[in-house]
């Protein structure tokens, strides 16, 4: 494996997180500064008898706030392996009434694709699938190229939070459960993965060929900054979870039970329920020699779910998605041509830093921002993340 070319390499001792990570620092034995962070967040996210208290609390009183209810709270669901097991979890475990929302914006993999249709069945949960205006999701996608950030799915993120809100918010659901975990994820720097609404208006207004449909509560689209968040949160209560930051989750036990449970297959890696993460992965490693998996490999080293030679051995590496069919057909399906991506390719590197955005407001609101997350208003990571670990 060749290493990164950087100034001064350095890889830490614990995880194998590196210095092409934005922000890294490493104490007297090497430990990343990110290492330090996951333990600070192992205390206040517990997932030991603590954290089955917690999980124990938080669904009697969503149970209780249900009644009367068709649902008692929404699932986001991809059809991966981690939303697929949180769905099974919802029903099987914690024995809640769950109405299940899917966000597609043109690049399902079928076979994450079938994996949902087959789980909702099984479990007896309704489907809702929101599909985003074509011209909107693609040229978004073209206008984060052209943007030359690392921020090359914010359409898709911010799209999948509009829907689970939107939908909650329609019929009158107060809880939203997500399925993920540091524990598993990893913690990313601001830089390569900043969660802001109006930093993508800001930038399709700038960059973009259309106009985004405006706000409706019940159809947010694209459209989720911070007063939209705050409409859904603070004026309508709606909070969200997320309950394997407080659940012992092991992704190859949840796994073993979803394939005997439920049917469901491995779509070929994890984030592939999304055939752009083909394309995304490709312009992460050539143009911002970015190593996502890397991050994501770190917090199952950390865990102990991972052999730290193996994330070793494949850092830096080809992704196995990277699948030159695939990123053809991404490109194709966004409609330009192979010399229009190259000529992206070769742009400036930039960050959210370089374009208008709600950074410094966030920044400005800390305190409002740690009380929300205590309430969970919002998600109680949102303080951690920007404030505590973020650079």
């Amino acid at each position: 494996m060749k290493k990164p070319e950087t100034h001064i390499y350095k890889e830490c001792t614990r995880c194998v997180q590196d210095t092409t990570v934005p922000g890294i620092e490493f104490d007297a034995n090497g430990v990343c500064n990110f290492c330090h962070g996951h333990d600070e967040l192992t205390k206040i996210f517990p997932n030991d008898e603590r954290g089955q208290q917690f999980l124990d609390t938080l669904f009697t009183r969503i149970k209780k706030e249900g009644r009367g209810k068709l649902y008692d709270c929404v699932v986001g669901i991809s059809g991966g392996r981690d939303s697929t097991y949180l769905l099974w979890c919802c029903v099987k475990i914690w024995k809640l009434r769950v109405l299940a929302v899917h966000f597609n914006d043109g690049f399902d993999n079928p076979v994450a694709g079938e994996n949902m249709l087959r789980a909702v069945d099984l479990l007896g949960v309704k489907l809702i699938t929101i599909t985003s205006d074509w011209r909107e999701a693609k040229d978004l996608k073209i206008t984060f190229l052209k943007a030359s950030t690392p921020d090359l799915n914010l359409g898709t993120d911010i799209g999948i939070a509009s829907s689970l809100y939107s939908v909650a918010h329609k019929e009158n659901i107060k809880h939203i459960l997500i399925g993920q975990s540091f524990r598993t994820e990893g913690i990313k720097p601001l830089s390569w993965a900043f969660f802001d609404g109006d930093y993508l208006r800001n930038v399709q207004k700038e960059m973009g060929t259309i106009q985004l449909r405006k706000w409706r509560p019940e159809d947010a689209g694209f459209n989720f900054g911070i007063k939209e968040l705050f409409y859904y949160s603070v004026l309508k209560g709606i909070k969200t979870y997320m309950p394997f930051y407080y659940f012992p989750y092991i992704r190859k036990d949840g796994q073993a039970i979803i394939e005997k449970e439920l049917g469901w297959v491995y779509p070929g890696a994890h984030y592939f329920d999304d055939l752009y993460h083909s394309l995304i992965k490709y312009v992460h490693r050539v143009k911002f020699n970015i190593d996502m998996n890397m991050n994501s490999d770190s917090g199952m080293v950390r865990t102990g779910q991972l052999d730290r030679d193996i994330a070793l051995a494949r850092k830096h590496g080809v992704y196995s998605i990277e699948d030159p069919k695939v990123i053809d057909l991404c490109i194709k399906r966004l409609g330009i041509s192979k010399d229009t991506f190259e000529g992206y390719m070769q742009l400036p590197l930039k960050t959210f830093r370089d374009y208008k955005t709600s950074y410094a407001v966030i920044r400005w609101m800390r305190i409002p921002i740690y009380i929300l997350s205590q309430l969970h208003l919002i998600p109680k990571i949102t303080y951690y993340k920007y404030f505590k670990f973020g650079k």
